[in-house]
């Protein structure tokens, strides 16, 4: 499809300083994009109205999140995907990486597998992240409170890394079994961050 004119510039202009997106990738983030907006007047996917703003806010600061993980391939489960953030721009960015859409919500989780037919190294579990019985390389997540997503390391994944509040940095950093690193602030204001940690058992700590 088309990639409209302001879609592009916005994408080209705010991500300039990290990566350059190819026409391909563009055109599948507008194609999640145009979705969104159909879907959206019918259930509430994003509280942002579609636009510019949803185009920096949800598309570009997923895919710094994702430029700021080491470029190898790994499986990522997407706890809480709701709309498809941060794991869809991510899976677009990354094509070697195989990242799992988890979704409680029914409707969201038929609104995620429409998004993503076109994008292979995609799956959607319409279930509780409690229930998922894979192991990953890494969880992330920015719609789910910090605390539960913690609740599924090392279960799920030894590695995690989400996209908060500055306000939550101190509730993270007092989980005693993860090592994190410096939060990474996110450049289009209030006040969000990225955070990564790994698992270390209280054993190899002494």
């Amino acid at each position: 499809m088309p990639v409209p004119a302001w879609f592009a510039e916005i994408l080209d202009g705010e991500l300039k300083p990290w990566v350059t997106l190819t026409v391909d990738q563009m055109a599948q983030l507008c194609h999640h994009f145009e979705l969104l907006k159909r879907w959206n007047k019918r259930m509430n996917l994003t509280s942002i109205e579609p636009g510019p703003e949803t185009v920096i806010r949800h598309y570009c600061e997923s895919v710094l999140f994702a430029v700021r993980l080491p470029n190898e391939p790994r499986s990522i489960a997407d706890i809480g995907s709701g709309a498809g953030f941060p794991g869809i721009p991510m899976a677009v960015l990354r094509p070697y990486w195989k990242v799992t859409l988890v979704e409680s919500n029914q409707r969201k989780a038929v609104f995620l597998r429409e998004a993503t037919r076109s994008l292979p190294n995609i799956d959607v579990r319409s279930c509780r992240a409690e229930d998922v019985r894979n192991k990953f390389d890494l969880l992330v997540s920015r719609a789910v409170a910090a605390k539960k997503v913690l609740a599924l390391i090392p279960r799920l994944a030894p590695r995690i890394g989400l996209m908060i509040g500055e306000d939550d940095i101190p509730l993270l950093k007092s989980a005693k079994d993860v090592a994190w690193s410096e939060p990474v602030r996110l450049p289009w204001g209030d006040r969000r961050v990225c955070m990564f940690g790994e698992y270390v058992p209280r054993e190899t700590q002494r």
